[in-house]
C-alpha cells in the first residue's frame, strides 16, 4: 500500500466528513484543538499524521478511528 495514497484518501474522508457535519475546517480545527493550517494539509494528503492527532480528529468526527481507517482503506481498493 502506497502511504502517500493512503494519506490523500484519509484526508478526502475526513474532509467530507467534516463537511457533511457542517463545520468548516476553521471552526472544526477550533473544535479540536488543533491549528487550521494543520487539519488543511491533513485534509489535502499532504501530513503523515500522528496517532494522537488521529485520535483527536476521529474523535472530532463523531466516529471510532477504525472506521475513519477503513472508509480511507475501501476507497483506496476501490480507486485501485
Amino acid at each position: 500500500m502506497d502511504t502517500k495514497q493512503m494519506q490523500r484518501r484519509l484526508g478526502k474522508i475526513i474532509q467530507a466528513r467534516r463537511s457533511r457535519l457542517g463545520y468548516s475546517q476553521e471552526s472544526f480545527a477550533d473544535a479540536i484543538g488543533l491549528h487550521r493550517t494543520y487539519v488543511g494539509s491533513v485534509e489535502r494528503g499532504e501530513r503523515n499524521v500522528t496517532l494522537k492527532n488521529l485520535l483527536v480528529i476521529a474523535e472530532g468526527l463523531k466516529m471510532p478511528l477504525s472506521t475513519l481507517i477503513a472508509a480511507a482503506e475501501a476507497e483506496l481498493l476501490i480507486s485501485g
